[in-house]
């Protein structure tokens, strides 16, 4: 090979590395933008969602056969005619299951207070059965309360069930240890049913090796919880916890309830050498826990002793069977893995020119990230899934981007503006035409709508009809410091809001509306308010407001003699609000008046989009001693927080 073809193929290196070097650039500003949210916390919430999505789509496991949970249900508590559960009958289900010689008995129902009738028989069985574990809060609520261990069980048969949810509510650890307020270091129950069951196999609790802080049995150690552990940032690490690793399936455990097991109706080896637990499992006992990583129609509906159940077989199936508990990578590896997948978004940006091919690749690569992921976790790996795909797709998607931003950015242009006019159609509609009609409708069910008087309402809902079509040609010359309100009222946007809303306050009473024609008095103040935070649509927004709530008063209320408009600054807030003295519909027709309040209509759902937008508050409901009141409150923009 000559040097001019070397020269060639050197120019040609160097001006492909331009353009990837080019192209990089802003690839790995992504990359970096991206590992730093996540280092700040701003991706733990879509990295939990991941992880419990990608639980809950694992294959289902075989059935715990060492685990059996007796379920206290609605139908037992209504068999039993008393909540919470009397002594008498635990005393009774404690001397039965000994019978039946399980390894070991979890007692999840509190029983520091007495219960009776039987409260000395239920103190005689707990100091007869040693293979009994009670339970006992030792973490202090908010009220800054605990509850004692049962009386009479020595503290060796006692744990804890003190849990730590995470921001979102929903439970994805578990605390098998803690230090108490006393100083005293406590086991959760969750921790001494393990313990009483494995020591039965042979298998002794010991200090991890690796983690001298952690637990272990044999060669099994719990991986303890860190406070950046997978896709977690500074969480309260306190204590000794796992993440909770939940048996798959429909059917994880055995569960049978308190009828069953006096009728006589459980096989004996559910329960010989099994771990029993005992629960609640009515929902009117409030035991309950929000379990997202459980395949749940309502993840909130997981009772506290099947997650209980979990916690105890993801421990004794780890060391007697080898079954994966969820461990994370260490942070530098979890960073070194999310800047492969954002190199290789950059590459294939750069490797496939036309858009389907990068699609295609993208949809590739996003495949065989999720595949990768789903497979460590059925492992027992938890690897970043979420920030891999965000630099991946962020990337990758670059050119795409670039090639369709001005057909994307017109086409949402055109739809806005066609959103825009159905909304304004529809707001001149309900404002106008549909107020009449319910006004019509209202008369015509209480039988006092005579048929002169129909005539004439039809013939102002046929004017109302027309003028929409008029309202819809003005609003074409509507401008930012001006709008069309409706067919007759051109308001100008540059005068101060409450001139404008003045404005609107006297046209709308001069509508031939029922309840207006009852007012005997009315109480205005319209006054200067901070208008910093107002653009046009918002102007507009504001003025279409003021405008329904009149006309509610107008259409929906019966014998108003008062009327109260308020536009002006209380306590640091920006208020347009409408109060009325009439009889409601619903009260009329002896309907739930609060349930009317409650309905989302049109005028209720701009009220609360125009409430989001100013960063402020919108109600309406009853006011005492009759009528309705309807306001709109937002903050003042104070000059020290303005940019």
């Amino acid at each position: 090979m000559n040097n001019q073809a070397w020269q060639r193929i050197g120019r040609q290196i160097s001006q492909e590395w331009r353009v990837w070097r080019v192209g990089a650039v802003p690839g790995l500003l992504v990359i970096a933008v991206v590992m730093l949210a996540r280092w700040a916390g701003g991706l733990q919430y879509f990295e939990r969602t991941a992880l419990d999505t990608l639980l809950r789509s694992r294959p289902p496991e075989a059935t715990d056969e060492r685990v059996l949970i007796i379920g206290i249900d609605e139908a037992d508590i209504r068999e039993i005619g008393q909540y919470p559960i009397p002594d008498r009958y635990l005393a009774e289900l404690l001397q039965t299951l000994n019978t039946y010689q399980p390894a070991v008995i979890g007692l999840d129902i509190f029983r520091d207070l007495p219960v009776n009738p039987g409260h000395a028989q239920l103190l005689q069985t707990f100091r007869q059965t040693p293979n009994l574990i009670g339970i006992e809060k030792v973490l202090p609520d908010e009220s800054g309360f605990t509850i004692n261990p049962p009386p009479t069980l020595p503290s060796e048969q006692v744990g804890f069930v003190d849990a730590v949810l995470d921001q979102d509510g929903a439970l994805r650890r578990s605390l098998l240890g803690v230090s108490a307020p006393s100083g005293e270091y406590r086991f959760s129950l969750t921790l001494r049913l393990a313990e009483r069951y494995l020591a039965l196999q042979g298998k002794m609790l010991e200090n991890g090796k690796r983690d001298p802080i952690a637990f272990r049995w044999d060669d099994t150690e719990l991986p303890r919880f860190h406070p950046n552990s997978g896709g977690y940032v500074r969480a309260d690490a306190g204590g000794n916890q796992v993440l909770l690793y939940f048996r798959s399936g429909k059917q994880p455990f055995h569960r049978v309830s308190l009828r069953q097991l006096r009728a006589g109706q459980v096989p004996e080896d559910w329960i010989r050498d099994r771990i029993v637990l005992i629960g609640v499992t009515a929902l009117s006992a409030g035991d309950v826990v929000n379990v997202a990583a459980l395949p749940n129609s309502n993840p909130g509906l997981n009772f506290g002793v099947e997650i209980q159940a979990h916690a105890v077989s993801q421990i004794t199936s780890a060391v007697l069977d080898q079954r994966p508990l969820i461990t994370v990578w260490a942070e530098g590896w979890e960073y070194f893995w999310i800047l492969l997948w954002g190199i290789l978004g950059i590459s294939l940006g750069r490797i496939f020119f036309h858009p389907i091919r990068l699609l295609i690749g993208l949809t590739m690569s996003s495949l065989m990230l999720f595949v990768l992921c789903y497979g460590f976790l059925l492992l027992g790996w938890w690897i970043p899934f979420v920030p891999a795909l965000l630099v991946l797709l962020v990337n990758g998607a670059s050119l795409t981007a670039i090639l369709f931003y001005r057909h994307e950015r017109e086409l949402q242009t055109r739809l806005q503006e066609r959103q825009q006019v159905i909304e304004q159609t529809f707001d001149t509609i309900h404002n106008g035409p549909l107020q009449t009609l319910a006004g019509l409708m209202r008369s015509h069910q209480t039988g006092k709508l005579a048929a002169d008087d129909l005539s004439a309402r039809l013939e102002h809902l046929n004017q109302e009809l027309r003028a929409v079509y008029e309202s819809m040609r003005q609003q074409v010359w509507q401008t930012d410091t001006a709008f069309w309100l409706n067919a007759e009222l051109w308001l100008d946007l540059q005068l101060p809001m409450h001139e404008i809303l003045y404005s609107v306050y006297n046209h709308t009473l001069t509508r031939d509306l029922p309840g207006f024609q009852s007012i005997k008095l009315k109480l205005t103040a319209f006054e200067a308010i901070d208008e910093r935070r107002l653009n046009a649509d918002i102007k507009q927004g504001l003025c279409r407001f003021l405008e329904e709530a009149l006309c509610n008063v107008g259409k929906h209320a019966v014998s108003v003699t008062q009327l109260q408009v308020v536009c002006r600054t209380e306590q640091q807030q920006n208020v347009i609000r409408v109060i009325d003295n009439g009889v409601a519909i619903a009260t009329l027709q002896n309907v739930n008046q609060q349930h009317q309040f409650n309905q989302a209509g049109r005028g209720t759902q701009q009220a609360k989009s125009l409430a989001r937008q100013l960063r402020g508050q919108f109600r309406r409901s009853p006011h005492s001693p009759q009528g309705t009141l309807c306001e709109l409150t937002w903050p003042i923009v104070h000059t020290k927080h303005l940019p």
